[in-house]
């Protein structure tokens, strides 16, 4: 936060401002822009992890007739559709007394604070300060932080790094078989507690299946030996597991009706998406992509997508797949609830692993070292196989 929004009457005097009535003094960029507030949030103090895109909204959530208010690593957001219908993000702050942008109106590819009427355009610049006067040219530099955008397979990306790295941050991830000839698809939204690495963790995390997820994935006490692959690269973890016969829910009669084995890969890409795949055989197997927006230090929204190619049996599959996705998302939110508030309880991670959990080492030494700003070694690419009981 700025030396001037902490300290008494810094908002301005009598008139709030200085005495001619401009707004205080506003660090400049080159381009004589207000530049980015450093402000004590998740944004500015996550290392190299704010150089990424992250998911602010789904498509149908951000229109030209209300704004969506969205928050992105404790940034609050306000999104909306401007005069060309794309969408557009914007901080959700008016810069004259500083209400939330979302509550005001959309008109005419603009926005206008409920407050006292200025209205930004869709890059942010104001257009329309209704104080002084019809016609009247608001001041140059009169800007609201805009940030880059990214339209892509029904959901809105946004990049909270420096605007001007936007170009060369590494492309939104793609949803897997979006749109592709006899795959079907659906998105679901979920609120949870917990940072991405223990959400990342979790939705990587065999074992925990047979207790969280019993009689929905696999039971306790049933389990088998299985072969693991574990694979770190610079910016991503591949896992892939062996097990004879391995067979989840109620694939065996519905998703598996001609007893193909099936094969189970997990992926994480830096530094917030997982990727499940189910397959028997080549025709058959359904895709679950998790998309971790962090809200917060602890808390995050979670968009998760859904692919699934099963023939004929599409229709029963679209009836029968969300409902029962839903269960098993509502008992991770349940055990990392538990999970979270224990660690707040204790005031951090005291962490005891097995070969099991050299995945979730895997993960936390990527994420760690770009909490870390990227200073020192990265962490090296390795290849191993490992032994567990699932």
């Amino acid at each position: 936060m700025s030396s001037t929004a902490s300290q008494p009457g810094a908002l301005g005097g009598a008139n709030g401002g200085s005495p001619d009535g401009a707004s205080p003094a506003v660090p400049l960029a080159l381009d004589g822009v207000a530049a980015p507030e450093r402000r004590d949030i998740m944004r500015w103090s996550c290392g190299t992890l704010n150089e990424h895109w992250y998911v602010a909204a789904l498509s149908r959530q951000v229109t030209g007739k209300k704004p969506f208010a969205s928050t992105v690593m404790e940034e609050p957001l306000v999104l909306f559709r401007g005069a060309d219908g794309g969408a557009t993000a914007l901080r959700d702050r008016c810069l004259h007394r500083n209400a939330a942008l979302s509550g005001g109106a959309l008109f005419d590819g603009c926005i206008g604070c409920p407050y006292h009427g200025w209205t930004y355009d869709a890059t942010g610049a104001c257009v329309v300060v209704p104080s002084e006067g019809p016609g009247a040219a608001p001041r140059v530099g009169r800007r609201v932080q805009h940030f880059p955008t990214v339209e892509q397979d029904g959901l809105v990306w946004v990049y909270l790094g420096e605007p001007p790295n936007a170009a060369a941050a590494p492309a939104p991830y793609r949803f897997p078989h979006a749109g592709e000839r006899g795959w079907r698809s659906y998105v679901m939204l979920t609120p949870f507690d917990g940072d991405v690495t223990d959400l990342v963790e979790n939705f990587m995390d065999v074992p925990h299946t047979a207790f969280v997820h019993a009689g929905w994935f696999r039971k306790a006490g049933t389990g088998k030996k299985a072969e693991v692959t574990v694979e770190r690269t610079s910016d991503a973890v591949h896992v892939e597991y062996f097990q004879p016969d391995d067979s989840i829910g109620f694939s065996r009669w519905l998703l598996n009706p001609d007893g193909k084995p099936m094969t189970h890969t997990d992926r994480f890409y830096m530094p917030n998406v997982t990727r499940v795949d189910y397959m028997w055989g080549e025709r058959r197997g359904f895709v679950i992509s998790s998309q971790i927006t962090p809200v917060g230090p602890d808390r995050a929204l979670v968009y998760t997508y859904i692919a699934f190619r099963f023939g004929v049996f599409n229709p029963v599959a679209r009836a029968l797949l969300p409902a029962y996705t839903r269960v098993v998302i509502d008992q991770d939110v349940r055990i990392m609830a538990n999970q979270t508030a224990n660690l707040r309880r204790f005031g951090g991670r005291r962490f005891h692993g097995t070969a099991a959990d050299l995945i979730h080492r895997a993960i936390e030494s990527l994420r760690d070292h770009a909490h870390g700003g990227g200073r020192g070694p990265a962490p090296e690419p390795f290849q191993t196989r490992i032994s567990l009981w699932m």
